[in-house]
């Protein structure tokens, strides 16, 4: 069904991802960002949107159908973006008439009491108790996620990390157009989790990483103490009765290397 679609924090790892299948599925997108970029392409409008202090949400949500709220702050002021922000979107999507607003959250927010992850509950709650008619994704962490954390690690000569967390990563392509699916005007409230093809420890992911990358570096396990690790160790994290995604990490990390050759060699 072709319809007007709003996608907030178009620019960033999962926005750049949902654009494409938005558009494939004949939408008629408004992408939103705090900072547009200047060459966005023709697939889509851009608009400038800030979620903390509200400037172009009215302009934003006027005429659109259905809004998929991808925006988020990780690393950043949590409370003012994913919950703050989250309630002057809904406000102004209420007095639209917007027809459905696709929250995407993290499978685990509920179980898991990182700071981050309650305050993307606490954004769940609001679009619930919003009377804009809506819809929840949760998904699983990205393979970009995970990869971007080894990353800052490789050059290490020992790798002390949390090995008995379990993680079920995803490649955000196929995330995405699972999100995708459900942004159309028909609202269906919460609805199944989207995760990747297996769960794994964080020594299984480090391993694979470091086969694929050449690497030689011991890996020690980091004992993390707390309800937070505790909660991923459970795997509370992960979604195993959904396994939506088919790329596994092994293979996302080759697909990585073949693009980026720089990053291989032995050390």
């Amino acid at each position: 069904m072709c319809c007007q679609v709003l996608l907030t924090g178009a620019t960033g790892t999962l926005g750049s991802a949902l654009r494409p299948h938005l558009c494939d599925a004949g939408s008629e997108v408004v992408a939103a960002s705090r900072s547009p970029p200047t060459d966005g392409g023709t697939d889509v409008e851009w608009t400038a949107l800030d979620l903390v202090d509200g400037t172009g949400i009215r302009d934003a949500v006027s005429d659109v159908d259905v809004i998929v709220h991808a925006a988020t702050a990780p690393q950043g002021d949590t409370e003012a973006v994913d919950i703050r922000g989250t309630e002057r979107l809904l406000e102004a999507a209420a007095d639209a008439g917007v027809s459905n607003v696709v929250y995407v959250s993290i499978v685990g927010v509920d179980e898991i009491p990182y700071s981050y992850y309650e305050h993307k509950l606490a954004a769940e709650r609001a679009v619930e108790k919003s009377p804009v008619p809506s819809t929840i994704v949760r998904a699983t962490q990205f393979h970009s996620f995970v990869h971007d954390i080894f990353e800052t690690i490789a050059r290490v000569p020992i790798w002390p990390l949390p090995t008995g967390i379990r993680l079920q990563p995803i490649d955000v392509g196929e995330a995405a157009a699972a999100i995708a699916d459900r942004a159309t005007p028909d609202a269906v409230g919460r609805v199944p989790d989207v995760g990747g093809p297996e769960i794994l420890t964080v020594r299984d992911l480090a391993e694979t990483y470091r086969e694929v990358r050449g690497l030689r570096r011991p890996i020690v396990r980091l004992p993390l103490p707390g309800s937070v690790a505790a909660g991923f160790r459970s795997g509370a994290a992960c979604c195993p009765d959904r396994t939506v995604g088919t790329t596994t990490w092994e293979t996302w990390l080759e697909s990585a290397r073949r693009e980026r050759p720089e990053a291989g060699g032995r050390r």
